[in-house]
């Protein structure tokens, strides 16, 4: 048997892992390399593998850099099913369908390829099957391949994916989620008995900040935003984030008699109203606390000052509105989206506040704020950062070093052997070196297009 791994190894996006064993092969994750020009000109190269030949192709999440060359493969000849959640299947849609709609938009201004239409989308999106958590499938092939899902608790529909073959048991994480997420299910237990786990480890050498509520955080970040006169700019990742979030809002506006009566609220992200219908939908993922806002009649994702804007007119009518306001919208590492139409307006205002609310990728706009630049370029024109920055990792979708740590180690389940992917160097060893000391486990760090035989 062996892995390969052909993105998220040394770095965090791309995932593209791909398991073979005989004639069996299995691509777990295709997905989009991201964090500035040179990074993401790798997703135009032609994959070194034969889409031809894969049997199957197993998807954790719908983040674009675990997605986004989905399209690329089928056009490349992959002829087989796409197996994912159905939350996930639809979010996939949605995030394929905006990923090309930037990629036009790049197209006409920069003259950057559009590497797939919408057409590729359905095409991609016509191999998709439903899989169920915990409902183990099998794939028709020379020998038995038994593959089944859990719940990650890393954004809707997450998974961790369980692939059982040729008396081996075979663990790939996809991404982890952090505790206490509102709306979501928490992530299961690492199943015992397992002969190689591949893992993530994008926080592999830190620590979330554990010590206070995230209501409580983020109460406070939108009370000192507030507090300065101007407006609170939120760039949210636009599946998961921006729906916590509005819950948060929700809860806060509700339960708070202190928070302002005429705060406007805008909600600028087409792709996260969409999104949003999609958990709308999907209610009996939700986790317990989730579903007993909706028995009692509460709508999660809506609330007094909240205003949604579907369209570019009614974006651009935000600038319009005077005074103190809080703006929600993609993408939320800053590399695109309509938060650059806003951050063009309203960084250089010492009254303003730019709010982080997740990981920044290395070299992508949010990166380059979050690390003290002075000024940045982007949309052609360059701008002063005086607004307060502010960030906070309490809001991670991202499993930390101690919650991977004690997943792995799984009350003395452990793994017989793991690989790390999908963090930068430094993380990822950090963490091994740990892992080894504290378990006498097997580990390694994946390096690109490494390949592990086992």
């Amino acid at each position: 048997m062996k892995i390969s791994f052909f993105g998220a190894a040394h770095e965090v996006t791309g995932s593209c892992s791909l398991f073979e064993h005989r004639d069996i092969r299995i691509l777990v994750d295709c997905g989009a390399f991201q964090g500035g020009d040179f990074v993401e000109e790798r997703n135009a190269d032609p994959f070194v593998f034969d889409a031809k030949t894969l049997s199957a192709v197993v998807v954790t999440h719908a983040h674009l850099d675990h997605i986004g060359r989905l399209p690329l493969l089928i056009k490349a000849g992959y002829d087989g099913f796409i197996y994912a959640t159905p939350p996930t299947v639809e979010l996939l849609k949605l995030v394929l369908e905006d990923a090309v709609e930037v990629m036009t938009y790049n197209n006409k201004k920069f003259g950057t390829p559009i590497l797939y239409n919408l057409d590729d989308v359905a095409a991609t999106v016509g191999h998709c099957k439903n899989v169920e958590y915990y409902e183990e499938f099998t794939l028709p092939l020379s020998e038995k391949v038994a593959i089944k899902y859990y719940e990650a608790g890393h954004i809707f529909g997450s998974a961790f994916v369980e692939i059982r073959c040729g008396g081996k048991k075979i663990i790939f994480s996809g991404d982890l989620g952090n505790v206490k997420v509102p709306i979501l299910r928490d992530t299961d237990n690492l199943p015992g008995d397992v002969d190689l786990l591949v893992c993530e480890s994008t926080y592999g050498d830190r620590l979330h900040d554990t010590r206070a509520d995230r209501q409580e955080v983020i109460k406070e970040v939108v009370k000192r935003a507030l507090d300065r006169g101007g407006v609170l700019m939120v760039p949210a990742f636009s599946v998961e984030r921006t729906q916590e979030i509005l819950y948060d809002l929700n809860e806060m506006i509700d339960l708070e008699k202190s928070f302002p009566q005429d705060i406007p609220i805008f909600l600028d992200s087409p792709l996260a109203i969409e999104a949003t219908e999609v958990f709308n939908r999907h209610t009996k993922y939700f986790d317990e606390e989730a579903k007993k806002y909706l028995f009692s009649g509460d709508d999660l994702f809506h609330f007094r000052g909240l205003k949604i804007c579907y369209s570019r007119d009614e974006s651009k009518k935000i600038n319009s509105t005077p005074g103190r306001k809080i703006i929600i919208a993609g993408a939320g590492m800053m590399n695109g989206g309509r938060i650059q139409h806003h951050a063009l307006r309203y960084l250089s205002d010492e009254k303003n506040t730019l709010f982080f609310t997740g990981f920044q990728a290395p070299n992508t706009l949010g990166r380059k704020i979050l690390d003290g630049a002075s000024s940045v370029s982007f949309l052609g024109e360059r701008v002063r950062v005086k607004c307060k920055i502010e960030f906070v990792d309490v809001l991670s979708a991202h499993a930390d070093r101690a919650r991977l740590f004690n997943w792995i180690k799984n009350n003395g389940e452990l793994p017989k052997k793991v690989i790390l992917n999908h963090g930068d160097l430094v993380q990822s060893q950090a963490f091994a070196d740990r892992v080894k000391s504290e378990l006498s486990i097997e580990i390694d760090v994946a390096s690109p297009e490494m390949a592990v035989e086992f």
